[in-house]
Order: C-alpha cells, then sequence, then structure tokens
C-alpha cells in the first residue's frame, strides 16, 4: 500500500518562503512521476509541478521561475521550494505519486499567503 505524508505548510507572508515534503511508503518511489498539485477554494485541483524518476521536471506557468521541485529517492521523498509566495498561491497542496497508470495522493497540507 502507498501512503503520502506532507508536511512544511503554513503561514507566510508575501514575498516569503516555504519547503513542502512529501514522503512516501512502499517501493514505488523510485520508478514513480511525482508531483504537486493544490486547489484553492471554489477552484479545481490544477498541477503545480512534477518530477519523473529521471529528475526531468515540468512546471506551471504560473510558478516558473519561483517553485522548484526535488526528490531524493534514497528517503523516498519529494519537495517543493516555493518562493517569491504571491497571495494567489495560497491553496492546499496535494503530494501525487503517479505509478503504473493510477495516481496516489496525499492527504494535503495548507499554504496560506497573507500579510
Amino acid at each position: 500500500q502507498v501512503q503520502l505524508v506532507e508536511s512544511g505548510g503554513g503561514l507566510v507572508q508575501p514575498g516569503g518562503s516555504l519547503r513542502l515534503s512529501c514522503a512516501a511508503s512502499g517501493s514505488i518511489f523510485s520508478s514513480a512521476v511525482m508531483g504537486w498539485y493544490r486547489q484553492a477554494p471554489g477552484k479545481q485541483r490544477e498541477l503545480v509541478a512534477n518530477i519523473n524518476s529521471g529528475g526531468s521536471t515540468n512546471y506551471a506557468d504560473s510558478v516558473k521561475g519561483r517553485f522548484t521541485i526535488s526528490r531524493d529517492n534514497a528517503w523516498n521523498t519529494v519537495y517543493l521550494q516555493a518562493n517569491s509566495l504571491k497571495p494567489e498561491d495560497t491553496a492546499v497542496y496535494y503530494c501525487q505519486a503517479f505509478w503504473r497508470g493510477r495516481p496516489y495522493w496525499g492527504q494535503g497540507t495548507q499554504v496560506t499567503v497573507s500579510s
């Protein structure tokens, strides 16, 4: 069974930074595409960034140049470094592992950007 546990969310002022972490259990991590999604109130869940097993990354246009996704296969963990945060980045951030055609989701962590 795959379990994903996110951490690192919180309240931050505009222009600030946060580092989100997602720890994965199970043996799929090294071969899974790992991603971060977010869902703001009243909006659909959207892709923020993902990274494949080879380290290739993909970002939403809205976060390019501000967010960085990375993974540590030795620790089964994926990270999202979020810099220059804006109020519109406020959302619940979800970790996803995509493996053998199936997505697995974490429970989400709240990020609030406000002064």
